[in-house]
């Protein structure tokens, strides 16, 4: 992406929140639509009110364009999080709006969970956890909540529906990197 990543975070942010106002048949501005938005494309988007997590959905994989991928997250994170109620459109000034740009996962080779925890990088990866059908992930900006990798990796196999002590040979770690963009307040 050649633009610079303070204005295409701006564009992300604004187009994230566009899809979620469109929702509620608010007026919509005309964005530019520049080339690189129609480049597959894999975000998180997570919505915060008063520093408060209000929903957060995104792709792990980037299978549409970036375009598309910001706006259905927008909209999924706003009114699908099952964890939260959808979003009412009283709610949308006082809503915090941050796009995580992932990177393609690579996999984490390990030969024993202590292997793996120490190849982790706090701060700097999101990991996938997957073990048959139990999959979940944590952005990057988790670790803030959770420094210790073993703290971290508990309470994602707690995310995937697993045991907090749970291991097995076959459990599959991955990791990625985000550019986060977070609108200006």
């Amino acid at each position: 992406m050649n633009m610079h990543s303070t204005e295409q975070g701006r564009l992300l942010t604004t187009l994230a929140r566009q899809a979620i106002a469109s929702e509620f048949e608010e007026p919509q501005t005309e964005l530019p639509h520049p080339d690189w938005l129609n480049q597959p494309g894999a975000v998180f988007v997570t919505l915060t009110q008063e520093d408060q997590l209000r929903g957060c959905i995104g792709s792990l994989e980037a299978h549409r364009s970036l375009f598309d991928d910001v706006q259905s997250n927008a909209r999924a994170a706003a009114f699908k999080d099952p964890r939260f109620p959808p979003l009412k459109q009283q709610e949308l000034a006082g809503i915090q709006v941050e796009v995580s740009l992932l990177s393609p996962a690579m996999p984490i080779r390990f030969s024993n969970e202590a292997d793996a925890l120490a190849q982790l990088r706090p701060g700097i990866d999101g990991v996938i956890l997957q073990h048959g059908w139990h999959r979940a992930t944590f952005l990057p900006q988790v670790w803030e909540q959770l420094p210790e990798a073993r703290d971290f990796i508990s309470h994602l196999k707690r995310k995937a529906g697993l045991a907090t002590d749970f291991w097995a040979d076959d459990l599959q770690l991955s990791r990625y990197q985000v550019e986060k963009f977070k609108e200006a307040t």
